[in-house]
C-alpha cells in the first residue's frame, strides 16, 4: 500500500459518537463475560453489538455552558438472562458498565445528568444457552454465524502516524496540559505520492476557552502539536470554523454527541483501530460480539494477528493480507477458507515460503480457543 500513488486513512477518536457506541458495546460484553465466568465457569450466549446514540442538545458559551437535553443511548442485543434457575442481572450489568466507561473516558461528561441509557437487551433462546454449556464441556466451540474476517500487515507510515497522532493528542499528559481539548478527535490523512495532508477535528471544551481569540490561539497550538506528533507540516484543524461569524467547534462535554452528531456501533474504526478503504475490511462490528463463538469478532482479530506474524517471521514476505471465512455450526478453529495474499521480495516464489506460511496460520487458528481470555482482559483493542 505504501508504494501506491494515493492513500487515505482515518481514525475516529474515543469521544466520537460512533466510537462511544463501539466502546459501550464491548464494555457490556466484557461485564457479561466476567459474570458468566464467575457464576457458571463459561461464557454464555450473548451478542450485544447493537448500540445507537441519539445526540442531545447543548448551549456552549465561552467559560461554561450547559447540556439542555441529554444524550440518549440505546443498548440492544441478546444475552443469557437465566441459567438453570440462576438469574443474570443483564440490565444492571449493562447500565453500570456503560456509566463506568463514560466516567473514566469522558471526564467532562456526567453520565447521570448528561446521558440517558436505555437497556433493550433481550434474553437469548434456551436452546442457545444449553448449546453454549455443551460446547464448554466438550471444549469445541462452534461458529454461531457464517461470516468473514480480514487483516493486513504491516501498517504503512501514514497508517501508523494517524494512530499515533490521535492517541498522542488524547494522552493523559496532553489533556492535563491542554484541558480545552475534547476526547472527540478525528484524524484524516490523504497522501498523494510523497505529500501527506492531515485534517483534524477536535471538540473543544467551552469552559476552558475564554474568548474567540483564545479559541484561535488554542486551535493553533493544537495544529502545531499535530504537526510535531506526525511530522506532517500540512495540517488543518477544525476546518469548518468561521471565526468571523463565531461558528466554531466548541462543546460543553468534549464530544459532539451532546448536540452535533449521532452514533452507531459498527460505523467507526475497524479492528485495526483505523478506517482504511484501500485495505481489506469487513462490515462486521467487532465490539459487543461474544468472544468465544462469534467469528465476526474472532476472525477479524485472528486475521490481523496472522498477517502480522507472517510479515514478522517469514523471510522475504514484505506484506500480507489474511482472509478467514467461517461456516455456521463448524468448529471456530477450522474455517471454511483461510486465504493469504502476499507480497514477496524479488526472486522469492510462493513455493519457497508456503510451508512457513501454513505453519503460522495453523498455529494461530489452533490458539483461537484462548483468545477470549485476552479480549475479556482488554488486552486486545477493539475501538
Amino acid at each position: 500500500m505504501a508504494a501506491q500513488p494515493v492513500e487515505m486513512v482515518e481514525r475516529k477518536g474515543l469521544g466520537h459518537p460512533d466510537s462511544i457506541c463501539d466502546a459501550l458495546a464491548e464494555e457490556v460484553s466484557i461485564a457479561l463475560c466476567r459474570f458468566y465466568l464467575e457464576r457458571f465457569g463459561a461464557i454464555l450466549h450473548h451478542n450485544v453489538d447493537k448500540v445507537l446514540l441519539v445526540g442531545g442538545q447543548s448551549s456552549p458559551v465561552f467559560g461554561g455552558g450547559e447540556v439542555t437535553a441529554p444524550i440518549e443511548i440505546y443498548l440492544a442485543g441478546r444475552a443469557s438472562s437465566e441459567v438453570r434457575g440462576v438469574h443474570v442481572p443483564v440490565q444492571e450489568l449493562a447500565v453500570e458498565s456503560c456509566r463506568t466507561w463514560l466516567r473514566a473516558n469522558l471526564p467532562n461528561l456526567d453520565p447521570l445528568r448528561h446521558v440517558r441509557l436505555h437497556c433493550c437487551i433481550r434474553p437469548g433462546s434456551a436452546e442457545l444457552v444449553e448449546l453454549f454449556l455443551r460446547q464448554q464441556r466438550s471444549g469445541a466451540w462452534l461458529a454461531n454465524d457464517t461470516s468473514c474476517g480480514a487483516g493486513f500487515a504491516p501498517l504503512t507510515p501514514v497508517e501508523a502516524l494517524v494512530l499515533a497522532t490521535e492517541r498522542g493528542l488524547r494522552s493523559p499528559e496532553a489533556l492535563r496540559i491542554h484541558p480545552e481539548r475534547g476526547e472527540d478527535i478525528k484524524v484524516m490523512a490523504v497522501r498523494h505520492g510523497t505529500h501527506t495532508a492531515l485534517t483534524v477535528s477536535d471538540a473543544m471544551v467551552s469552559r476552558h476557552v475564554e474568548s474567540i481569540e483564545d479559541y484561535r490561539n488554542k486551535r493553533e497550538t493544537l495544529r502545531e502539536h499535530v504537526a510535531l506528533l506526525s511530522g506532517v507540516p500540512d495540517v488543518q484543524v477544525n476546518a469548518a470554523d468561521d471565526l468571523e461569524r463565531g461558528a466554531i467547534f466548541m462543546t460543553v462535554t468534549g464530544t459532539s454527541a451532546e448536540a452535533g452528531d449521532d452514533g452507531e456501533a459498527g460505523r467507526g474504526n475497524r479492528s485495526s483501530g483505523l478506517i482504511t478503504p484501500y485495505r481489506p475490511m469487513t462490515m462486521e462490528s467487532v465490539a459487543g460480539k461474544n468472544p468465544v463463538s462469534h467469528v465476526g469478532k474472532i476472525y477479524n482479530v485472528a486475521a490481523a494477528r496472522i498477517a502480522q506474524q507472517l510479515v514478522r517471521e517469514v523471510d522475504g514476505l514484505r506484506a500480507a493480507d489474511c482472509f478467514l471465512v467461517s461456516r455456521i455450526g463448524t468448529p471456530v478453529c477450522t474455517p471454511q477458507l483461510a486465504h493469504i495474499r502476499g507480497w514477496f521480495a524479488d526472486g522469492l516464489e510462493v513455493e519457497d515460503v508456503q510451508s512457513a506460511i501454513r505453519s503460522v496460520v495453523h498455529a494461530q487458528l489452533g490458539s483461537l480457543d484462548r483468545t477470549y481470555e485476552e479480549l475479556v482482559a482488554r488486552r486486545v483493542p477493539t475501538v
